[in-house]
């Protein structure tokens, strides 16, 4: 994340919060990301510089204009007239990390071997929220290499619980004392 897109992306996140808006501003820019990662074509339009900023503002206004609230599109406005539109995703981030200090939320990605059960899915988010105290958002992963367990990654942290780690440090302990 740039500086640049960090600044933009907590100044929107202090005006919507003050505004109480920062729940409908985050689920629209989260949708919003959503749909220009899926119609890569409309992001490049509104960046493409043969074109006027007039007419790249334009067309954000005319797409988004009864979709998204005021402040979220003057928001794309402002990249798109500053040439910066491509630092959208990297805004949404650092709104997102913003909402999620003050909302007491904590991201979390799971990689198992296999898509985790409903019922493990929750044992483990009761599990993560007692550990941290917030309200866990977790994404879960598939990564057949990993053998049995669990690999998570929550708060710039990686606990290992998988069968291959649990193996290396039982290798580790058995060959420290020969």
């Amino acid at each position: 994340m740039t500086e640049l897109s960090r600044e933009y992306g907590e100044g929107l996140y202090l005006l919507c919060k003050e505004e109480e808006l920062a729940t409908d501003a985050f689920e629209q820019l989260t949708t919003l990301r959503e749909l220009f990662s899926q119609n890569p074509d409309f992001s490049r339009l509104v960046s493409n510089h043969s074109l006027s900023k007039q007419e790249r503002v334009g067309i954000l206004d005319n797409a988004l204009r009864s979709q998204v609230h005021l402040y979220v599109l003057n928001f794309l406005k402002i990249l798109c007239e500053r040439g910066i539109f491509g630092e959208f995703g990297s805004c949404v981030d650092a709104y997102t990390a913003c909402y999620n200090r003050d909302h007491r939320v904590v991201e979390a990605v799971a990689t198992t071997s296999a898509p985790l059960s409903p019922e493990q899915r929750q044992k483990l988010l009761e599990k993560l929220c007692g550990m941290t105290g917030k309200q866990v958002q977790l994404t879960e992963k598939v990564d057949p290499a990993v053998i049995g367990g669990v690999l998570l990654e929550m708060e710039g942290k990686r606990y290992d619980n998988t069968l291959k780690h649990r193996l290396s440090q039982m290798r580790q302990v058995l060959t420290s004392e020969v």
